[in-house]
């Protein structure tokens, strides 16, 4: 079975990449989780951010933005005391900020909206053959990074945005040679006009 080059060697990573990389999330909480793991990401391996992940959920509330949102200096403190989680009190502060923004966003128009407008509410489909080819970042990644910032989101620079997007399946970067691409390529799209 063949997969993306940065898939592995150990499980939790060859897991996440075969049932979770790349399926198109539309829930608005989870979207928002994984904008904040991502952040949280800046300037270490993936890897590092998988292994901890239970442990995020626990100490963030399982992620609730609502709940998040209400916190202050004294959870800063709690969370910088907790050993199972990145301790980096600048990201730690900004999840709380991304809370309050995010609530904003959800009451406006609905966070899950918000991002899948960038791509027409259906996920690009690339087709790139080797690891080499896939960007950092693109335009459209630049722009959303410009747009959450003006909106007040902190950590979300073109590189997250990006590792975000292919995250949660706005773009489709399975290389074309690995088992998932036609997988996540043919997954159903959302049936918006319901909303």
């Amino acid at each position: 079975m063949q997969r993306c080059d940065w898939a592995g060697p150990e499980q939790i990573y060859l897991d996440y990449h075969d049932t979770d990389w790349g399926v198109p999330e539309y829930d608005s909480r989870a979207l928002w989780e994984k904008l904040i793991l991502d952040g949280f990401q800046a300037g270490l391996s993936w890897i590092t951010i998988l292994k901890k992940r239970e442990n995020f959920r626990e100490a963030f509330a399982g992620f609730d933005p609502n709940v998040i949102a209400t916190w202050g200096e004294p959870d800063v403190e709690r969370l910088l005391a907790n050993p199972g989680i990145i301790r980096h009190r600048g990201k730690i502060a900004a999840a709380i900020t991304n809370a309050r923004v995010w609530q904003q966003i959800e009451q406006k128009e609905g966070f899950d909206r918000y991002l899948w407008k960038y791509v027409d509410f259906e996920p690009l489909q690339n087709r790139f053959e080797s690891q080499a080819e896939v960007p950092a970042w693109t335009p459209l990644s630049k722009q959303i990074s410009i747009d959450l910032k003006k909106q007040g989101f902190k950590f979300c620079g073109p590189t997250i945005v990006y590792a975000f997007m292919e995250a949660v399946g706005m773009v489709n970067d399975h290389l074309t040679c690995c088992h998932r691409h036609t997988i996540v390529a043919q997954m159903p799209k959302h049936d918006w006009a319901l909303r």
